[in-house]
């Protein structure tokens, strides 16, 4: 399956990679490199089954002091 994977992003790089770098779209080469590895990064322990912490938890971190702030004042 990690193989799959692999096969998958190349085909994704070698499709979108040549058009950029011929109209010269080096920024947006950029943000699509960045954007391919975070997906490759997040995909490939997921794949491999490692279990990968819930984005909920920083989410709520974040937003549960002002939930409960806006909850005092109304």
């Amino acid at each position: 399956m990690p193989v799959l994977l692999v096969l998958v992003f190349l085909l994704i790089i070698f499709l979108e990679a040549p058009g950029l770098i011929k109209k010269k779209w080096w920024r947006e080469m950029i943000a699509v490199s960045f954007f391919l590895l975070l997906g490759f990064a997040l995909s490939l322990p997921q794949v491999l089954g490692f279990e990968l912490p819930s984005p909920n938890i920083v989410i709520e971190a974040i937003f549960k002091p002002i939930s409960d702030w806006l909850r005092v004042t109304t």
